[in-house]
């Protein structure tokens, strides 16, 4: 497991982080792709083995020149997490166009070319995981989410298609969806009257990422869903 390498996108201070750090503490060598290069660095200072590389996965330029370097420094990915996500709120009536087309930048493009960059060494290994975290925007278009829901129901789309693919040969590749409020320092600013039981844990994201990317193959899954036991669903 020590020479195995989990790149992971979208690598802030609540899910992404605590990703990396799962993926460390299994025994990963983890790549972390975000474009905060001062926190990235503070993070590969925390995790041994792991390389911090500042890139905006809707460069898709950058990302490639990303990625090669990736596989130079730490070998092809394992495991890819594509936890990246551009979202805003509003009605399709309010949103700027340019922020829904940045969020499908972030949200499908990057997914797409990571999988087109990544999956075939994995295919050539036999072996390999594309976890995608989500969310029920995916699932459904609330009138104030016209600016991101789309972006993620592409998304799950396009991961489903990926699966379909891969999955015969030897990747797997599955769609996590999460139905709740990350607990996140502006979340709790937003919902400051809310206990710590509406709000669900970025370790226990991870701890689920993890558990997914490590699924036997006589029992994969694609649509994965969580929630806080509270969550009305």
């Amino acid at each position: 497991m020590s020479t195995k390498t989990a790149l992971i996108t979208g690598v802030g201070p609540g899910t992404g982080s605590a990703l990396a750090r799962r993926f460390a503490a299994g025994g990963y060598r983890v790549a972390l792709l975000a474009r905060n290069g001062e926190r990235l660095a503070a993070l590969q200072a925390e995790l041994p083995g792991s390389r911090a590389y500042a890139c905006d996965v809707t460069d898709s330029g950058v990302l490639a020149a990303t990625l090669d370097a990736v596989v130079a420094d730490m070998g092809a990915p394992a495991v890819v997490v594509h936890n990246a996500v551009g979202g805003a709120f509003g009605n399709f009536l309010d949103i700027d166009p340019a922020v829904l087309e940045r969020n499908f930048q972030v949200n499908v493009m990057a997914l797409l070319h990571l999988a087109r960059h990544l999956s075939p060494a994995m295919v050539a290994a036999g072996e390999g995981a594309i976890v995608v975290t989500g969310n029920t925007s995916a699932l459904r278009g609330k009138a104030n989410f016209a600016g991101f829901a789309p972006t993620k129901a592409a998304q799950r789309i396009l991961a489903e298609s990926m699966a379909r693919e891969l999955g015969p040969k030897g990747v797997h590749v599955a769609y996590l969806v999460i139905d709740a409020v990350i607990d996140l320092a502006w979340t709790r600013k937003r919902w400051p009257d809310a206990g710590d039981d509406f709000f669900i844990q970025p370790a226990h994201i991870a701890d689920e990422v993890w558990r997914i990317a490590h699924q036997p193959r006589s029992a994969w899954s694609f649509n994965v869903e969580i929630r806080p036991f509270g969550e009305t669903w």
